[in-house]
């Protein structure tokens, strides 16, 4: 798994699916399932971050109106 910061929303997303469905096969052991759903979990809060961003991106730009000018903001606020 890649670091958080220059994760993609879409390849976490693909990610997240193959461990939902290594998890479903019931395949792996009890500490290997427990692995992937560690890691799993750190991708959905990789992917919520990223869209929080997104979100606030979104805000500040219909808040500008027609203007459609984006501002700064700090992402970690």
């Amino acid at each position: 798994m890649e670091k958080k910061n220059t994760i993609n929303f879409e390849e976490a997303m693909k990610e997240l699916e193959q461990i939902a469905v290594e998890l479903e096969k019931g395949d792996l052991n009890l500490e290997q399932s427990v692995t992937k759903f560690e890691q799993g979990m750190e991708l959905s809060k990789a992917c919520n971050e990223i869209l929080e961003v997104a979100e606030k991106r979104i805000s500040i730009l219909i808040k500008n109106g027609e203007e459609l000018s984006e501002e700064n903001f700090n992402a970690e606020a």
